[in-house]
């Protein structure tokens, strides 16, 4: 079993910074992909991004946008997901996912293990 627990959301001006740190107990996730979503009020959860836990391969699914960068510290056990240049579009509630590194899950989808959530709310 993994647990994951996210932090770092909060209250932020449209224009700001926030990283939001998605941390991992229970097992090691060598041989795992951990992806950030993001789901805000009515609509559909929304697929960030995902990093390889072993090679420290990252995947986009919009690499035009450039303003999220996912990264690791194996060390800490801990994924980051750096925002910036916020927008009032990106207030959602921020969940980060846990599952063994295969192209579903880098492409974000089969996601097993889940965190709580945390909430990032950009004012205009």
């Amino acid at each position: 079993q993994v647990q994951l627990v996210e932090s770092g959301g909060g209250l932020v001006q449209a224009g700001g910074s926030l990283r939001l740190s998605c941390a991992a107990s229970g097992h090691t996730l060598s041989n795992y992909a951990v992806g950030w979503f993001r789901q805000a009020p009515g609509k559909e959860r929304e697929f960030v991004g995902a990093i390889s836990w072993s090679g420290g391969n990252t995947y986009y699914p919009d690499p035009g946008k450039g303003r999220f960068t996912i990264s690791a510290d194996v060390a800490a056990n801990t994924v980051y997901l750096q925002m910036n240049t916020l927008e009032p579009e990106d207030t959602a509630v921020y969940l980060c996912a846990a599952d063994y590194d295969r192209l579903s899950t880098m492409t974000g989808s089969g996601y097993t293990y889940w965190g709580q959530g945390t909430q990032v709310t950009v004012s205009s």
